[in-house]
Parts: structure tokens; sequence; C-alpha cells
């Protein structure tokens, strides 16, 4: 078994598609096939069902997805630390971010990153926290800036960026609104709510606090980026519990921002997440040396 086989496994596996991964490998594609039929027929087992329009993983395929990404992760840490000793930064940096994670710009803090070391490759990954905390568990992704994390989902290091309170936004005719007074979990009851996929921090964040406080709410429009949340909320389809930045955006411009008072208030919090110190690479421990320098300077 080699690394390269792994590499070509990894990429079908992330694409879901053979040609697309070969164009992401820069490979052709009689070669990919080739190289995973040759893993596949060492490890006597399939790792791919195909039919003529998708590639999803068997179930040795999910296991070893697993393992292959961690082999994948050490070998290069192996290499990048041997460029580190003799004073290059190269290799590839890969992390993860949470949608509109409070605290910081990945933009100019990559660009950044970027100019300091312009040898290294710079890979962006956008998810939800759960599948950020399991990219860092797994060595797929470097590190991550997620959202609402406690202490008992990661056994790594949590360094803080933000804290804020979550608001209520709705549309200006909206009863809350015309009341224009703050508002207990209990006066939403019966309210049709827009938020993020379950995976998404704002939306972890208010399900606990909800539940904490014995209430219950219905989302019935669920959504995977700010953008399309906020236009929801324009057309009267539902009101919105967010982080309270949410609210500052141009796109909000025209809703009406409503506090939340009594116990369970929802709190969002953005931390970046690393592995364990012995397991950092060296881009990663270059990125946290910009970000810890000067903390204010990367927020939006």
């Amino acid at each position: 078994m080699e690394l390269r086989q792994l590499e070509h496994f990894v990429a079908v596996a992330e694409e879901q598609h053979f040609t697309r991964a070969a164009e992401r490998l820069a490979v052709s594609q009689s070669g990919l096939s080739a190289s995973v039929r040759a893993l596949e027929h060492e490890l006597r087992t399939p790792l791919f069902s195909r039919t003529t329009r998708t590639v999803r993983l068997t179930e040795a395929g999910q296991a070893l997805l697993v393992e292959a990404e961690r082999t994948l992760a050490g070998a290069r840490a192996a290499r990048d630390a041997v460029d580190a000793v003799r004073g290059l930064l190269r290799g590839t940096l890969t992390l993860g971010v949470e949608q509109c994670v409070a605290g910081v710009s990945p933009a100019r803090l990559l660009a950044a990153f970027h100019r300091e070391h312009p040898h290294m490759e710079i890979r962006l990954r956008q998810e939800g926290t759960s599948s950020l905390l399991e990219g860092v568990a797994g060595g797929r992704l470097d590190l991550a800036f997620a959202a609402t994390v406690s202490p008992p989902e990661w056994r790594g290091e949590l360094v803080p960026l933000a804290r804020e309170p979550m608001v209520v936004l709705c549309e200006p005719g909206h009863r809350l609104a015309v009341e224009g007074k703050p508002v207990a979990w209990g006066g939403l009851q019966g309210e049709s709510f827009i938020d993020f996929h379950p995976d998404w921090g704002p939306r972890r964040a208010a399900d606990e606090a909800c539940a904490a406080a014995g209430a219950r709410r219905t989302v019935a429009l669920e959504v995977s980026d700010v953008h399309s949340l906020l236009e929801l909320v324009h057309e009267g389809l539902g009101i919105a519990v967010v982080p309270h930045h949410f609210a500052r955006k141009p796109e909000a411009r025209g809703l009406v921002t409503v506090e939340l008072e009594g116990a369970h208030l929802p709190v969002y919090e953005s931390v970046v997440v690393l592995p364990p110190a012995r397991a950092m690479s060296p881009g990663a421990k270059a990125l946290m040396t910009l970000v810890r320098e000067n903390p204010l300077r990367w927020e939006r």
C-alpha cells in the first residue's frame, strides 16, 4: 500500500466522482481507476459502490477513509517538520471555518499568512462545527475556526475568539417589532423559525438554550448560508435567533433586532480548535502565531 494510492482513494471518497478526483489530482482518470482497483485488490474488498452516476464508500471504504486521512496527515506533518528544521515553511495548511464565525476574518488572516509564507499551499473548507471537530480529530484539518464548542466535545486546545449574546431578528411588521420590548423564550411559542442546519454553531446554541428553558420551537425553514436566512426573514417567512453581529450586516438593514430576556439566554462563542500540541503542524503553529500576536487586528 503506497501513500499515492491512499491519496487517490481519499480524493475519490471526497469528490464522490472519479473524473472530478482525477482533475483535482491532475492525473488521468484511467490511472486513478487503476490505482484504486489495485488498492481494492490488495485489501481484497471493494472500497466503493459504483453506479453510472454515483460513487459511494462501502463499509470497508468508510473504515479505511479514517485511517487513510490520518496516515496522509502524518506523512505531511513529517515532511513539514523536516522543512521547518531547514528554515523553510512549505507544504499545505488545511483549515476549516464555520460560516461568519465571529472574532476573526479568515480572508484577512490567510492573506497575511500567505504574504509571510508564500511557499505554503492553503486549503480552506467551510463546514459546520461537528464536521470541523471531526476534521481536526481525524487529521483532515490542521485547525478550525468553529462556534459553540463545549470542552467535553474536544480534548485538544480551544482558543477563545469572541463571545456575544444572541438576538431575535424579525421584519418591521412582525408583532415583536411592533411591541418593541425584549422577549423571553415563552413569548416565542407558536412562532415559525428560520435557522441553520443542526450542525452549525448558531443553531446548536439556540437549540440548547431553548431546550434548557423548557420551551419548544419549530424550525420550518433550514438554510446553509447567512444571506438566505436574512432574505427569508425580510420576506416575513419567520423569525431567526442569531448572533448579535448578524444584525449589523448590510443584508440585515431594515430588520428589527429584539433582545432576549429571562433565564437560559443563548450565547454564541467562537473558538480556534487545535489538535494536541504534539500533533500541530508547522503551518498551524505559524498561523496561530499570527492570531495570538494581535487578535484585534484580525477581527471583522
